[in-house]
C-alpha cells in the first residue's frame, strides 16, 4: 500500500457507483435505472452529483451497466431538444435542460459482473491512480444544507487515511446497514474507527452508528480491494476493505476515521423512503409548498 500526502485539494474525483438492477423497484426500473427515478423534477442521481460539485469535485466517475444508457444521455447535451426551447424563447426550461451537461466532467466505465459495492470501486482504480477520491452512493440524498463531504475532505486532511460517514440509527434498524466499533478523538463529531461490520447479526452490532454512502478514500484501498474475497452475500464489500485499512499503519494508507453526521440525510433505497423523500423534498420547495402543504393536510385528515 502507497502512502499519500494528505491536503483538501488532494481530493478532486468523485467516484459514483450506478450499475445495480434496481431490483426493488421493479417494474419500474426494468428499462429506466433506478438513479433516474425523479426526485420532484430532478433524477435522484442529479442530487449526487452537485453534492460532489459542492464540494469541490468536478471530476466524476460512474460506475455503469449495460442498460444505464440513459444516465450518460442525461449528462449530455441534448441539441434538439435546446434548439426547440431556443425557439420558444423558453430561456428557463433551456437552462434547466442544460445545468446537468455544465456540472462537472464526467466519465463512465462499466462494471461487467455485478460483484459488489467493493468491486465496483476497484472499476475506478484506473481513472483515480495514486490520489484520495470520494465514493457517493445514488440511493443517499445529503441535504444541500448540510456539507457533509467538504467536512469529510477536511477531516482527510487532518488525519490522512480514509473516512468514512457514520450516522446513529435505532437498535432495530441496524442489521440493515454496515455499522461500526469507534472510539472518540480530541475533535467533536470525530471518531476513529476501530471495527466494521456489514449488516450484522440482530443485537451482535458493536454500535448504532452505520456506514452512510459518503466515502472519503485513500487508494491504498484498491490493493486491498484486489485481494479481498467475496464477503457477504457472495459479492466483495467495500466495508471489509475499510476495516483491513482500519487496522493497518498509517504510514502505508491504513487508519479510518468517521464523521459522525447529525444532519438531513434523504433515503431512496426502497419504495417507503423514496416515498418520503418525494414528500420532503415537495413540501420543502418554494414553487410547490403553498401548495402541496395544504393539499398533503387535508388529504391526510380525510383519511380513515
Amino acid at each position: 500500500m502507497a502512502s499519500t500526502a494528505a491536503t483538501v485539494k488532494d481530493v478532486t474525483k468523485a467516484v459514483i457507483p450506478a450499475a445495480g438492477l434496481g431490483t426493488r423497484f421493479l417494474p419500474a426500473t426494468k428499462a429506466t435505472p433506478k438513479e433516474m427515478l425523479p426526485v420532484v423534477d430532478k433524477p435522484a442521481i442529479q442530487y449526487v452529483v452537485e453534492e460532489a460539485v459542492a464540494a469541490g469535485l468536478d471530476d466524476v466517475l460512474m460506475i455503469t451497466g449495460r442498460s444505464k444508457v440513459s444516465i450518460e444521455n442525461h449528462f449530455d447535451r441534448a441539441y434538439e431538444l435546446e434548439e426547440a426551447l431556443a425557439a420558444k424563447d423558453d430561456a428557463e426550461r433551456l437552462a434547466q435542460v442544460r445545468e446537468s451537461s455544465e456540472l462537472a466532467t464526467v466519465h463512465y466505465v462499466r462494471q461487467g459482473d455485478p460483484k459488489g459495492l467493493g468491486h465496483a470501486v476497484l472499476c475506478a482504480a484506473h481513472h483515480v491512480g495514486n490520489h484520495p477520491f470520494a465514493v457517493l452512493l445514488g440511493d443517499d440524498i445529503i441535504d444541500s444544507r448540510d456539507p457533509l463531504l467538504t467536512q469529510m475532505i477536511e477531516v482527510r486532511q487532518r488525519y490522512g487515511g480514509s473516512v468514512v460517514a457514520l450516522m446513529e440509527v435505532d437498535p432495530e434498524q441496524v442489521s440493515q446497514y454496515g455499522c461500526a466499533a469507534i472510539t472518540p478523538t480530541a475533535e467533536d463529531d470525530v471518531v476513529t474507527v476501530t471495527d466494521l461490520v456489514e449488516k450484522p447479526v440482530p443485537g451482535s452490532a458493536p454500535s448504532n452508528w452505520i456506514l452512510i454512502g459518503r466515502y472519503v478514500c485513500d487508494p491504498a484501498v484498491f490493493g486491498v480491494l484486489r485481494d479481498t474475497p467475496p464477503g457477504r452475500g457472495g459479492e466483495i464489500q467495500l466495508t471489509d476493505a475499510l476495516l483491513t485499512l482500519a487496522k493497518s499503519d498509517p504510514a502505508e494508507g491504513g487508519g479510518v476515521h468517521g464523521v459522525l453526521f447529525h444532519g438531513r440525510r434523504y433515503d431512496t433505497g426502497n419504495k417507503l423512503d423514496y416515498l418520503r423523500t418525494l414528500v420532503q423534498f415537495a413540501c420543502e420547495r418554494s414553487d410547490l409548498a403553498e401548495e402541496i402543504v395544504p393539499w398533503l393536510r387535508k388529504y391526510l385528515d380525510s383519511l380513515p
